[in-house]
């Protein structure tokens, strides 16, 4: 399957993937972080896959999520019938709770489910036992429990397995249950009562958006993904609920996107006021403040769901990757980096909630004073970057941007909200960066800010520059990096991060367009009047989503496919953004266009 066949489940603290054969081949239980019972994805079905479908050839299989919610169905049709499997994941359920539906709308059909659980991110087996018809796949602290309307028996291949004959009008259930192997063993679902309590919560969830307009379906099924990937219990959003799906397939730059990253923080802050999902953005601000409690040298760029410091990155040795891209790898290394746009997005989402009125945090200010005072001292410092490159530190432009950032949306906290702070240092510490950066990031020659200091790379995250406020959108200098960055950094009409050398005249691993950096540059597009542009980038991005609404982080425009973690949060939250900027109706408090073009400084 290629990434963009999957289709995503989610139940409030995990999440699944599911192709268009049936077959579900990536799912973390209980928690998006958590180990594999089904991985795949980054392998193949030894590794632990559930499949329910037609035992004979069909003829086509199409999906399709009922109305504004989660929950999925696929039609099998062929020659002898037509079939409707029904696949959901009961939202924040007492236990977690797997269910998929059967029914046989047409003539009849031979119908298999194979199940193999595998612990241990693949590779360990569950002793299967028969309780009362119920199955108990157990490993070590683990177990699962299988209830269901078809009698499944143990196989060769230490799977459970189950082959049955369908006719029109008739309907099987099939029902997971995810608990500890210690635990006393769980009641059987109540299947019609999870249907109708998640699709009721979806319903209700989804009325709540107040988003209409040209765009109102990308924008409402792109904020229902990202409430998918949004912990009920902690407010945290994962990046992505996938891990080491490749950037470029074959290829090494494989990541492990289960954690919450702080540079997504304004922007995923932005997306769901917008939406009119204040509940969610107290939340995740809720989130982002107890995460980051602590000494203020000691943030971190990410952390995990339930904000957890580590993140210790290994490779899966036994795990053959995604179409052969490895290594595998889980955790992540870039914990350990230095990355000064960081401070910029946390002050900047703190702003934003107290531009949006949502209920004060009583300790947050104290936090932020904490932070600018820590960034005075380590400002000038080269970093990592907002790319999170391994190859060493520098003065990236970007980084200094959002430093820039943290300390005018300090201030303006204090000015507007009456928040007691050294207003006369905090301004000139605000002056001296931005002097910093006019003088040493934009290129005279060129006419365009550069990647770092003193280098002649473009990099997509100069696009905003304006957004964040640092110059206004009819600025030369920004209208020279726009013109720039459209030069030089297009792919067959989408936009790369930066620039490789992969040698040889090879193009390098990460020339692939990154999907976010193109709905950024929409939206500058949209800022400078050039709405027509601004709407053929917008139109030509919404239609690579899969047939379901989702998007990875890259795409492969050789291969004319999605590639990377999926679904990725930063698309969405990416494509919220420039749709509502496109529409004219972005629902903040301060309009981010407006506020950029009178220099007064705008919101991410």
């Amino acid at each position: 399957m290629r990434i963009e066949d999957y289709a995503l489940l989610g139940d409030g603290e995990s999440a699944a993937l599911v192709d268009r054969q049936g077959s579900i081949d990536w799912l973390c239980w209980p928690t998006f972080d958590a180990d594999t019972c089904f991985a795949a994805l980054l392998g193949g079905p030894r590794n632990g896959h559930w499949q329910i479908a037609p035992q004979e050839a069909w003829a086509s299989s199409t999906r399709r999520y009922c109305g504004q919610t989660l929950i999925l169905e696929t039609t099998f049709e062929s020659v002898s019938g037509t079939l409707v499997l029904t696949d959901w994941m009961a939202w924040h359920a007492p236990r977690p709770v797997l269910v998929r539906q059967l029914r046989c709308e047409r003539g009849s059909m031979k119908v298999v489910s194979k199940l193999a659980a595998r612990f241990d991110y693949g590779r360990a087996i569950p002793w299967c036992m028969q309780a009362d018809k119920r199955v108990r796949m157990v490993c070590g602290p683990r177990a699962l429990w299988l209830d269901s309307t078809t009698v499944h028996s143990t196989s060769d291949e230490n799977s459970l397995r189950a082959s049955f004959d369908m006719s029109a009008g008739e309907q099987r259930d099939f029902a997971l249950t995810c608990c500890r192997s210690y635990e006393d063993e769980p009641p059987r679902p109540a299947i019609e009562q999870l249907f109708a309590d998640t699709n009721r919560f979806w319903i209700d969830w989804s009325a709540r958006s107040r988003i209409e307009g040209e765009y109102a379906e990308p924008i409402r099924r792109s904020l229902i993904t990202l409430r998918a990937l949004t912990s009920t219990t902690t407010g945290g959003i994962v990046a992505s609920p996938t891990s080491s799906l490749p950037e470029l397939i074959g290829g090494t730059r494989n990541w492990d996107y289960r954690f919450c990253w702080l540079r997504d923080a304004g922007f995923t802050l932005l997306a769901l006021l917008s939406g009119g999902y204040h509940a969610e953005a107290a939340s995740w601000r809720d989130w982002l403040v107890r995460a980051i409690a602590g000494h203020p040298a000691q943030l971190q760029i990410l952390y995990g769901v339930d904000g957890s410091r580590r993140a210790d990155e290994w490779e899966c040795a036994w795990l053959p990757g995604y179409e052969y891209s490895t290594p595998v790898r889980f955790g992540n290394a870039a914990v350990n980096q230095s990355q000064l746009d960081v401070y910029g997005e946390v002050l900047n989402a703190l702003y934003m909630s107290r531009c949006a009125g949502l209920p004060p945090d009583p300790d947050a200010w104290s936090l932020e004073q904490r932070l600018v005072e820590h960034l005075q001292d380590i400002w000038r410092e080269p970093d990592d970057g907002i790319w999170e490159v391994r190859s060493g530190a520098r003065q990236f432009t970007f980084s200094k941007v959002m430093a820039w950032v943290a300390v005018n949306r300090a201030l303006r906290s204090a000015s507007e909200f009456g928040m007691p702070a050294p207003i006369a240092r905090w301004s000139a510490l605000a002056d001296e960066i931005r002097h910093d950066v006019l003088t040493h990031a934009f290129d005279q020659q060129l006419q365009t800010f550069m990647q770092s200091y003193g280098s002649r790379r473009l990099d997509a995250s100069c696009l905003l520059i304006p957004v964040t406020g640092f110059l206004p959108v009819d600025d030369p200098r920004v209208t020279g990096t726009v013109k720039a960055i459209e030069a030089g950094l297009m792919d067959e009409g989408l936009l790369l991060r930066y620039r490789e050398d992969g040698g040889d005249g090879v193009r390098a691993e990460g020339q692939r367009p990154f999907l976010p950096c193109s709905f950024w540059l929409a939206q500058v597009r949209h800022m400078q009047g050039r709405a027509t542009e601004a709407r053929e980038l917008f139109d030509r991005l919404i239609a690579l989503r899969n047939d379901v609404g989702l998007l990875a982080e890259k795409y492969d425009n050789a291969r004319q496919r999605q590639v990377g973690n999926f679904p990725q949060a930063l698309s969405h939250v990416a494509l919220v953004n420039a749709g509502l900027c496109l529409q004219g109706n972005d629902g903040s408090s301060t309009t981010p266009g407006q506020a950029t073009r009178h220099g007064s400084g705008g919101v991410l």
